[in-house]
């Protein structure tokens, strides 16, 4: 039988589905990446009306306090002064499930905050985890269809999740967070956050640093075992969200310290990790935690699909003195993220009261679309360069540039000294205590052997074992002993 070919939605073959186009090794992504383009925008299509991912969400407004000077590293004006304050909007969410799923369920949680700054909205769209399953946008579409329902059978299938991840060794040091003690969040209000993706900060210099966002819960962690879980979601699927709209009716305001990992930019090159992929973290004895203000959330939604469901957050989204870094997944979203809520929402979805600028207001040359409430007057001109004092360009870069070097094409990401996709997976795995260890590895066993396919089986253990070798014998063991049953 011929091997069949990956071809383009016109037919053309695909020379590479793992990588996408960079400039260079380890450069930013190119929008002369068809292959690229064509998936994501095709995937964000895949759903009407509701999100293809983090379909199942809760909100609250609040606002941010700056506590510590970080006006070293950045000069973004929302954390310019200690003691300033900005109203925000968070959205919390489950990632696999649709709109009527559960809360209570084991999956990564979106962590997406919205800052209605003097300079614009700024949206921080992170989750729960510290990591990804994959570093790569191009793999994102394929591994989002391997967790949700199968177009067969109508409901999510072991077969392919762990099939999927048996072709990604990347995803090891995910699923090790996945199926840890803090697979189930007890609530929204007891679960860290993550900007998860590298950004980076500019300050008034114009010199740069990469940074890395940590929101710590001020309630404390709280998680649910497997068993408490399926019992939680038999009495309220909506735990969560009854857990946040209560505390928060009843004045109990949940918040967060953030924190933040700073690396000087000249530093990034020669670390020792890749400090732009997605499956790594950076320890913090290299980079140690520094504190910059809290969030608090105070006031409910009054009508949940209006300020919930029409929320939409663009990572692109940046204000002066932040910007991107050369993160792949990063890259990916800037696009994605916008170009879907264009399609769900319209493409004037901005202009929504949730995602409308709060501080300032939006003044630019966009016009007419769907439900278009800002189409200007008579004396208004829709283009520019122009003669009538419309607003015009600042000529003010929002943040440093990036150097780029090498040839265009599809490119591995760049190895650093101690990148391989199972050290850090290890690492996380030797921190546990014994009990912690046994309920990660009968969590997994617990999935894992649901897997028909004996070689797809084997290939995730394979990645365990490379993490840590009794990681892999344990998961071995367990999987066999409930398969023998």
């Amino acid at each position: 039988m011929s091997k069949r070919v990956l071809t383009t939605e016109s037919g053309a073959p695909v020379a590479d589905n793992q990588n996408s186009a960079t400039a260079g090794v380890g450069g930013p992504l190119l929008l002369q990446d068809q292959h690229l383009l064509e998936k994501l925008a095709r995937f964000n299509r895949e759903r009407i009306p509701e999100r293809v991912v983090h379909a199942r969400g809760s909100g609250a407004y609040g606002y941010f306090e700056v506590t510590d000077d970080v006006t070293a590293y950045t000069k973004a004006n929302f954390l310019g002064e200690v003691g300033k304050r900005t109203e925000t909007f968070i959205r919390f969410s489950t990632v696999a499930d649709s709109l009527g799923g559960a809360d209570a369920v084991r999956d990564p949680r979106g962590f997406a905050l919205k800052f209605y700054t003097e300079e614009g909205n700024y949206d921080l769209v992170g989750n729960n985890t510290p990591v990804f399953f994959i570093k790569d946008p191009i793999k994102f579409p394929d591994f989002i269809h391997s967790q949700k329902r199968d177009p067969f059978t109508g409901r999510q299938e072991p077969d392919n999740v762990w099939d999927f991840w048996a072709h990604s060794p990347e995803a090891t040091h995910q699923i090790t967070w996945l199926f840890g003690d803090r697979g189930i969040p007890a609530s929204y209000r007891h679960m860290n956050g993550f900007g998860s993706h590298t950004y980076q900060w500019t300050n008034e210099a114009g010199e740069a640093f990469f940074v890395k966002y940590h929101f710590k819960t001020n309630q404390g962690i709280r998680s649910l075992s497997a068993e408490q879980a399926a019992e939680l979601v038999g009495k309220d699927a909506n735990s969560h969200q009854t857990d946040l709209l209560q505390a928060i009716e009843r004045g109990v305001n949940p918040s967060w310290t953030l924190y933040v990992q700073i690396m000087p930019a000249a530093e990034a090159a020669d670390y020792r990790f890749n400090p732009f992929d997605l499956t790594k973290v950076w320890p913090h004895a290299d980079y140690p935690l520094q504190r910059v203000g809290r969030l608090v959330l105070d006031r409910n939604p009054d009508n949940v699909f209006a300020e919930v469901e029409q929320a939409a957050f663009s990572p692109n989204n940046f204000v002066p003195g932040i910007g991107p870094s050369p993160d792949k997944m990063l890259q990916g979203r800037l696009f994605a993220y916008a170009d879907a809520h264009r399609y769900r929402l319209g493409v004037n979805h901005t202009q929504l009261p949730v995602n409308a600028p709060k501080a300032t207001a939006a003044d630019n040359y966009g016009r007419d679309g769907f439900m278009a409430t800002r189409n200007g007057s008579r004396h208004d001109k829709n283009y520019e360069p122009n003669s009538y004092q419309g607003p015009a360009q600042t000529d003010a870069a929002l943040s440093a540039p990036l150097a780029i070097h090498g040839w265009t094409g599809t490119h591995e990401a760049p190895q650093h000294a101690k990148d391989d996709d199972f050290f850090q997976a290890g690492e996380l795995y030797r921190l546990m205590s014994e009990d912690e260890k046994k309920r990660l590895v009968a969590n997994i066993a617990g999935s894992l052997s649901q897997v028909s396919r004996e070689d797809v089986i084997e290939k995730n253990i394979a990645h365990f074992a490379a993490a840590d070798a009794d990681y892999g014998k344990r998961v071995r063991e367990a999987v066999e002993a409930l398969r023998e049953d």
